[in-house]
């Protein structure tokens, strides 16, 4: 719906919508148009309206800064800017004297906090929270401000102590210093606003004890000093504050009991003090005669049996109370309490069944009865819970089969139900659940094969039905399951082979280990897993160790396997490489050899055949020999190696790698140098 129609020149201004006028002067007194997703900017020219009373803007999407023309309004009495997008420094508008009403909380305003706020002395309300103001200390002026009922200064950087003058506004019915970085001692001089309806200190940096001087605010409805660094023990007085209707302590060091006076407080609606080190008996009474909607007490340390009136007037929607010490069974008051919608008393030391009426609760979006002690079974009444969106009762010692009226929890989104004694099979109706992303079944005596049904629930993340007894062959269908990324079906009695489609899913964990499993081991899942995730199935082999590592404990596939190993196949082949280059090298040997020997003998033959042709060949070599000058042919001493004698005679000597023979009776006169050797002389 266009708001902002009727704001067209054809028009009064007193007619256009959100605008009220004088009746007399129809001056413009007034603009309201907040709540309505306006944006833009606000307009200098709101300042050309002198008899403004009331600018009320907020709820919406306006930007840019406030204009300091602004201040020229100066008989505006109520200006709200709340809860849009504003920015820069606030300007001064301590020129606007008639202010009553000012706020400017939930925006985007940054520079010093405004100080002159304290000049404006008619201010009944003041909000300046959630802002990004410069760090900065609670300005003590404002103190003057006797006339403030409301002051929400939460969420903009104050630091230091919370100054006196602040306890001086005894009109003051809303106190709002939450998420700042506030130090000190909780101030005992609180107890002067006796107006007070509203405490809210949560999230700063307070030390120190309740004063029981607290319990003089007759009026205090709402209580909240959670995320401090507060301690002690809650005073007994403060159980006298009949008017509380919200008290929050969590994430305190409070320790002791809580005072009996709450069981009798009529209006108490929120009540969670999670995160401290209360101790001792819960109340009997508590909740007894209060329309209690939301109570957290986890992470205390109370012990003896459960309050049983938490639920008394059917309003209870938050019921939390896990890792404390109550034990005992748990109250049958709480199966007619229809209204819950997250009901967690996980770890604490309860026993005996469940109340029946409490696994069928309408409304409920977690149940969590985790680490404790209950026997008995999942009661088919989990049927009703059809919003359930978490189930834990994993670590207990549950016993039966699992409800097939779990296929009525289409909301379901984990399941946690492992280290109990549930037998019999997974039911199939479990495809049922379309938003389940965890389902744990481990630890439990589950037998049967696992229903291929699993591979519908889309969105498992995370599949865990390890240590159990189930058979059978793992499904084909998980390949369907194409968000999971973790699977774990080890310390079973799984048979067959492991589906090869789930290498294609994005797994990060997988464990098949001890089972009955056989065959080829899917290479992917080997180099996400190792070698441990398949230990325990005689049966499994590998094609090859993975790249990762240099070698493997398990066992090589084969043809009994219908693979043949190609690592085996590589060692095969590198072998036949082997033994055939010996052989080779041995038969050239062998022919290399032979052709020497072959060699030799027609070299022995030849000689032998020469040898025999002419007897008078004698080969003498380096043997001393007596020529005389004819007997070689005249050559002149220079040619000669060796030394003459006095009767010419040499003593010849074999050289330039020469031989010499002598023939007797041969045809030849002379011989001498080496087959293609031509002596120096000639």
């Amino acid at each position: 719906m266009n708001h902002l129609a009727s704001w067209n020149k054809s028009n009064s201004p007193c007619q256009f919508y959100g605008v009220t006028c004088d009746l007399s002067s129809q001056h413009v007194i007034g603009i309201a148009l907040a709540n309505l997703s306006l944006s833009g900017s606000l307009s200098p020219s709101v300042s050309l309206l002198p008899s403004l009373v009331s600018l009320e803007l907020g709820a919406n999407s306006l930007s840019g800064i406030v204009p300091s023309e602004l201040a020229n309004c100066t008989n505006l009495q109520v200006l709200n800017l709340s809860t849009n997008s504003l920015t820069g420094k606030v300007p001064d508008l301590s020129a606007l004297k008639n202010l009553q009403g000012f706020d400017l909380s939930t925006n985007g305003f940054s520079g010093e906090f405004p100080t002159w706020i304290g000049e404006l002395l008619g201010l009944v309300e003041l909000g300046l929270g959630e802002n990004n103001f410069d760090e900065g200390f609670i300005p003590q002026n404002i103190g003057n401000l006797k006339n403030l009922t409301w002051l929400f200064l939460g969420q903009c950087n104050l630091i230091g102590e919370i100054p006196a003058s602040i306890f001086e506004l005894t009109s003051l019915g809303t106190l709002d210093f939450s998420r700042n970085q506030i130090s000190g001692i909780f101030p005992k001089a609180i107890s002067n606003l006796q107006n007070l309806y509203k405490i809210e200190l949560f999230q700063n940096n307070l030390t120190g004890e309740i004063p029981p001087e607290l319990a003089k605010l007759t009026l205090l409805s709402e209580f909240d000093i959670s995320r401090n660094q507060l301690s002690g023990e809650i005073p007994p007085e403060i159980g006298s504050l009949k008017k509380l209707k919200i008290f929050h302590l969590y994430r305190n060091n409070f320790s002791g009991e809580i005072p009996e006076g709450f069981g009798e407080l009529e209006f108490l609606w929120s009540f969670s003090i999670y995160e401290n080190s209360f101790s001792g008996k819960f109340p009997a009474n508590f909740g007894r005669f209060s329309p209690l909607n939301s109570i957290d007490i986890s992470e205390n340390n109370f012990s003896g049996e459960f309050p049983r009136f938490l639920c008394q007037n059917n309003n209870l929607q938050f019921l939390l109370a896990l890792d404390n010490d109550f034990s005992g069974e748990f109250p049958d008051s709480y199966s007619s309490c229809k209204t819950l919608q997250r009901f967690r008393i996980s770890q604490n030391h309860f026993t005996g069944k469940i109340p029946d009426g409490i696994w069928g609760l309408p409304n409920a979006v977690i149940i969590d009865v985790a680490d404790n002690g209950f026997v008995g079974g999942i009661s088919s009444d989990i049927g009703v819970s059809a919003s359930l969106n978490q189930l834990y009762v994993q670590n207990n010692k549950f016993v039966g089969e699992l409800p097939p009226e779990l296929e009525n929890l289409y909301q379901l989104q984990k399941l946690f139900a492992f280290n109990n004694s549930f037998s019999g099979q997974i039911p199939s109706q479990i495809a049922s659940l379309k938003q389940l992303s965890s389902l744990h079944l481990e630890g439990n005596v589950l037998t049967g094969p696992i229903p291929s049904e699993v591979g519908l629930c889309t969105n498992l993340v995370d599949l865990n039905l390890a240590q159990n007894l189930l058979g059978g062959t793992i499904p084909e269908t998980l390949d369907l399951l194409t968000s999971l990324n973790s699977l774990n079906l080890s310390q079973n009695y799984l048979r067959g082979s492991i589906p090869e489609g789930l290498q294609a899913l994005k797994l990060s964990y997988v464990d098949f280990s001890n089972n009955q499993l056989s065959g080829g081991i899917p290479p992917e899942l080997l180099l996400i897993a190792g070698e441990e995730a398949f230990s325990g199935n005689d049966g499994l082999c590998i094609e090859e160790i993975p790249r990762t590592q240099k070698y493997s404990s398990l066992s090589f596939c084969n043809s009994n396997h219908g693979r043949n190993g190609v690592l085996g196949r590589r060692v095969v082949l590198m072998i036949i490489i082997f033994v055939v280059l010996i052989v080779l090298l041995a038969g050239l040997a062998f022919v290399s050899y032979e052709s020497f020997k072959l060699e030799e003998r027609r070299k022995r033959r030849d000689f032998d055949e020469c040898k025999g042709k002419d007897s008078k060949w004698v080969l003498e070599s380096f043997h001393p020999m007596e020529l005389d000058p004819e007997e070689i042919c005249n050559l002149e001493e220079d040619n000669l190696i060796g030394s003459g004698s006095a009767d010419d005679e040499y003593d010849a000597k074999v050289a330039d790698f020469g031989i010499a023979k002598i023939a007797e009776g041969s045809e030849l006169s002379c011989f001498a140098g080496t087959l293609g050797y031509l002596a120096p002389g000639n």
